[in-house]
C-alpha cells in the first residue's frame, strides 16, 4: 500500500513538471526516493472554432419596398454562415484544461423591434369595416414612416414647440426611432447575427500531420467530419525538427534518466484553402527521447 501511494505521488510530480515546462517531461519508469515514477508524455490540443451566422427574415411588405420607399429589400428568407477565427491551445494533463473555455454564444440583433421572433403588429383602423389589401397596408405603413421622419425633423428644428428639450426631447426621439425601425422591418425584414464557438480535441499521432476536425458549409454551418456536403476543416501540424536541448547528458554520464523533448510544431487551422488560426505549440509525438544527468549525491 505504501509502495502504491509513492507511485501515485511520483506520477503527480511528473505531471506537475510538465505543467511547469511543456517542452520536456520525464519518460518511462525511473526509481526515485519516494518510489517508482512512470511517465508517458502526450500532447492534447484544443481547437476552438468560432462561426458566425447571418440570418435574414423577409418582411411581409418586402415586395412593395421599391415602390413606396425606393429601396430594394430581400424577398426570401436566407441564412449564411462564415468561419471567423480559430484558436489552438494545449490541454494540460495535470490541470486537465489549460486552454481557455470557449466563448459563450452571442446574438447581435442588427434590426430590432419589440420582439426578435416576430414583426410589429399594425393596429387596424377600427372606424373602417373593410380589411385593407396587402398593398394598401404597405402604403399606409410607408406613409407612417414618412410621418415619423417629419415629426422627428420638427422636434430637432424646434418647429414642434419650444417646450420640448432636454431628456424629454431625447426620449421622444428614441421612441420615434423605435417606431420607425418597427415599420421599416415590415419592408426590409429582420436581420440577426450570432456567433458560436465549438471546441474540438485532438491527440496527435506519430507520423500523422493532418486531422479533419469537421466540415463547413456556408448554408448549414459546421457539419460532422463524414458529411460530404461541406468543406474540410483541417488541423495541420508541421514539426520544426528542432529538438535540441541544453540539458541532454553526455555519453560519459552514468546516472541519468530518460526525458522526452517536444518539437515546437506549427499548428494551423485551414478551411476552404484559407487559414483561420496559427500558433506554435510543443508536440511530444514529433519530439525525441534524451538522457538527462541526475545530480550526484554527496
Amino acid at each position: 500500500m505504501k509502495y502504491a501511494t509513492s507511485l501515485i505521488f511520483a506520477l503527480c510530480l511528473a505531471a506537475a513538471g510538465f505543467a511547469q515546462n511543456p517542452y520536456i517531461a520525464p519518460a518511462g519508469a525511473s526509481e526515485q526516493a519516494g518510489g517508482i515514477a512512470v511517465s508517458d508524455p502526450r500532447t492534447m490540443l484544443a481547437v476552438d472554432l468560432t462561426v458566425e451566422c447571418d440570418a435574414t427574415v423577409c418582411g411581409p411588405y418586402a415586395r412593395y419596398a421599391q415602390k413606396y420607399l425606393g429601396v430594394r429589400a430581400p424577398l426570401t428568407d436566407k441564412r449564411s454562415y462564415a468561419v471567423k477565427s480559430a484558436a489552438i491551445a494545449l490541454i494540460d494533463p495535470a490541470e486537465h484544461l489549460r486552454a481557455r473555455q470557449p466563448e459563450a454564444p452571442t446574438v447581435r440583433v442588427v434590426a430590432h423591434a419589440a420582439a426578435d421572433e416576430e414583426f410589429a403588429r399594425i393596429q387596424p383602423d377600427k372606424t373602417d369595416m373593410l380589411t385593407p389589401s396587402l398593398e394598401d397596408a404597405a402604403r399606409n405603413a410607408a406613409n407612417t414612416i414618412f410621418s415619423l421622419r417629419r415629426h422627428r425633423l420638427e422636434l430637432i428644428t424646434g418647429e414642434a414647440g419650444e417646450h420640448v428639450f432636454g431628456e424629454g426631447l431625447a426620449a421622444a426621439l428614441n421612441e420615434i426611432a423605435r417606431l420607425e425601425q418597427s415599420y421599416l422591418e415590415l419592408f426590409l425584414g429582420k436581420r440577426t447575427v450570432s456567433t458560436e464557438t465549438r471546441r474540438f480535441t485532438v491527440m496527435p499521432q506519430v507520423e500523422k500531420k493532418q486531422y479533419i476536425l469537421c466540415r463547413f458549409n456556408e448554408s448549414q454551418g459546421l457539419l460532422p467530419d463524414n458529411d460530404l456536403a461541406g468543406d474540410i476543416v483541417l488541423l495541420q501540424i508541421e514539426p520544426s525538427g528542432d529538438t535540441a536541448s541544453a540539458v541532454e547528458a553526455s555519453a560519459k554520464e552514468t546516472l541519468t534518466m530518460n526525458c522526452r523533448v517536444a518539437d515546437p510544431a506549427t499548428c494551423t487551422v485551414i478551411c476552404g484553402g484559407r487559414e483561420y488560426g496559427r500558433t506554435v505549440l510543443p508536440v511530444f509525438e514529433f519530439g525525441r527521447t534524451i538522457k538527462v544527468a541526475l545530480p550526484r549525491r554527496k
